[in-house]
């Protein structure tokens, strides 16, 4: 489709679409747009109008016109971290799978999060969703203040009008505990930076009381982040420690630890202290690792936080909720 003064290809608009289909403009646009009432008919007439054309929704451009878009901001930090990234993806999978697109946004803390927040809010996102490690007090401030519903996963902050969904890292702790402790460890030990993160301090204490009840006396291996470098580098003293069980906040910093402990000892041997991470990341389950863990399924923990982001949408005065996503002990070869 050209226009008069040959100069290309004339962007195909929904005035075309509704010409083509044989119906009204407001159809289109309903047909286009989620839950909005339109006959199955008119919607397949639209559908194949707009295949033929070759038309796409600006997503943007509408907006502009309803003060929300499509978009779900989704901020995170620790990308370095494997169940960061499957995190990621299944909250991607959910939110296209309800007609939303998410709209990634990547922070730290020591990022500027006023950048964060102009960002959110320049793309007139229909609701945030804030992952553990990223900085959420002054994005919920202000996205509340212009009225985008938000969710954080795995954080202690507590915030009028915005839901919660925790990973269940009480019963994580108490798992790890009980398996080591049933396993015949004398000595367990919890390794975590628990100063810097809600979850690796509620796993800890979970643990830690757990040891205690059960009449042993738990080791803390504080690190200053829950990463790989950390976990490997932290690995060279629990010998030294009289540690034989030990329990890692995540998967990523266990794997930090059994390089360690493969590269002393060799791949071949069984590692000399028994091993538990959580999060089950796919690196978990591989031959190098073989990794017991406790799994956190990011599958339903999408399918929590985004039902609670869509409800908040729909109300947003509702009394800020807490849910909280089941854990699993998967048993492998380090514990």
């Amino acid at each position: 489709m050209a226009d008069k003064d040959n100069k290309g290809p004339r962007k195909v608009t929904s005035f075309d679409v509704a010409r083509v289909a044989g119906v009204s403009r407001a159809a289109v646009s309903r047909a286009f747009t989620p839950d909005a009432s339109v006959s199955p008919k008119t919607r397949e007439k639209v559908y194949q109008a707009a295949k033929d054309l070759g038309y796409r929704v600006n997503y943007l451009a509408r907006s502009l016109t309803n003060k929300r878009s499509d978009l779900v901001g989704v901020v995170a930090a620790g990308l370095d971290n494997p169940f960061r990234t499957l995190q990621i993806e299944h909250l991607a999978r959910v939110l296209l799978a309800r007609n939303f697109r998410p709209i990634l946004l990547p922070t730290s803390k020591e990022a500027d999060t006023s950048t964060v927040i102009g960002q959110l809010l320049h793309y007139a996102v229909s609701g945030v969703i804030v992952t553990s490690d990223a900085p959420p007090t002054e994005i919920c401030e202000q996205c509340a203040a212009e009225g985008v519903p938000i969710v954080l996963i795995n954080k202690g902050d507590d915030i009028p009008f915005v839901d919660r969904i925790i990973s269940d890292d009480r019963m994580a702790g108490h798992l790890a505990a009980t398996h080591l402790i049933e396993s015949g460890v004398k000595v367990p030990a919890v390794m975590a930076a628990p100063a810097i993160s809600y979850t690796a301090r509620r796993r800890s204490e979970a643990f830690m009381m757990t040891c205690r009840q059960r009449g042993l006396d738990p080791r803390m291996v504080e690190l200053k982040v829950n990463d790989y470098r950390n976990g490997y580098d932290a690995a060279a003293s629990l010998a030294l420690l009289g540690i034989d069980g030990l329990f890692c906040a995540n998967d990523y910093m266990a794997c930090g630890v059994l390089d360690r402990m493969m590269r002393e000892h060799g791949r071949e041997e069984q590692p000399p202290i028994r091993i538990i991470g959580h999060d089950d990341i796919p690196q978990a389950s591989w031959a190098a690792y073989d990794l017991t863990t406790i799994r956190q399924p990011c599958d339903v923990q999408a399918e929590q936080t985004v039902n609670l982001l869509m409800s908040r949408m729909a109300e947003p005065d509702m009394t800020a909720r807490v849910e909280f996503t089941p854990v699993t002990l998967i048993k492998r070869r380090t514990a």
